[in-house]
């Protein structure tokens, strides 16, 4: 199954947080990220929402 970043919804209450991530993931984040036309961030966060439906 291929990974699809999720539509960028409405606005909703966020807070900020810094990760340290591996030069390599973040390269292959930002090919996702430009391959679907959205943000580095949307992409990560549809990682996490969707690791986190699959509990």
């Amino acid at each position: 199954m291929t990974f699809v970043p999720k539509k960028t919804k409405h606005k909703e209450p966020a807070g900020y947080k810094s990760l340290y991530i591996k030069e390599k993931l973040i390269k292959e984040i930002e090919k996702i990220a430009k391959d679907n036309n959205t943000s580095f961030n949307n992409v990560i966060i549809s990682m996490i929402e969707q690791c986190l439906e699959k509990k």
